[in-house]
């Protein structure tokens, strides 16, 4: 399974925002990562580095590496509308996305686990693929031998009410995804045109 096995604040210092993890050390160190991160002044970033820096932001965000990140912007480009609307669209309709968002796991990492762990299903059947891409009217539940396991059910917190394309059946432990959300619903900080600006060079 790829996926980004390095440290996660040092990340998170980089973009000087907690976009893995909970930040706890953005408060207490908020310089650049690396030996000289004190002394290192932050340099005023280029129209590339901007748009570069975006789209790194948005692969660690989600989990993606570069080329299943890139395939996900060529499948935007594809549908009608805005590309970069299209691309959050598509992220937030990824299966391991899905569960942190209703709340099944407390992370993507986690979510991504619990998939490949086949603890997931998807209108029923095991889905163990984290990027499985979700279609309006899909269910999400967990497996009914996973339902009895301590473990998986005491990360389960429930969703956060303002994620409205998704629908969460606490009773039931299931969840319903409603339709591809817009732009301004989801809370992520990425300039998805500056990823657009980049691609198109």
């Amino acid at each position: 399974m790829a996926r980004y096995t390095g440290p996660k604040t040092k990340i998170s210092r980089i973009f000087g925002e907690p976009i893995l993890g909970n930040g706890k050390w953005l408060n207490k160190n908020s310089n650049p990562p690396g030996q000289h991160g004190a002394q290192r002044k932050r340099k005023t970033l280029g129209e590339y580095a901007l748009q570069l820096r975006e789209k790194q932001k948005a692969k660690y965000t989600y989990g993606l590496l570069e080329k299943q990140f890139r395939k996900t912007f060529d499948e935007a480009a594809r549908l009608k509308g805005v590309t970069g609307e299209n691309l959050i669209r598509l992220l937030e309709a990824r299966l391991d996305n899905a569960i942190y968002r209703l709340g099944i796991a407390p992370s993507r990492p986690a979510a991504r686990q619990l998939v490949s762990h086949k603890h997931v299903t998807v209108n029923g059947e095991v889905v163990n693929v984290p990027s499985f891409s979700l279609q309006p009217g899909d269910v999400i539940s967990l497996k009914d031998k996973s339902k009895d396991n301590v473990s998986v059910t005491g990360m389960v917190k429930g969703k956060n009410p303002k994620f409205s394309w998704l629908d969460w059946n606490e009773a039931e432990l299931k969840g319903t995804f409603i339709a591809f959300p817009e732009r301004e619903s989801v809370p992520e900080n990425i300039k998805e045109q500056l990823i657009v600006e980049l691609y198109s060079k």
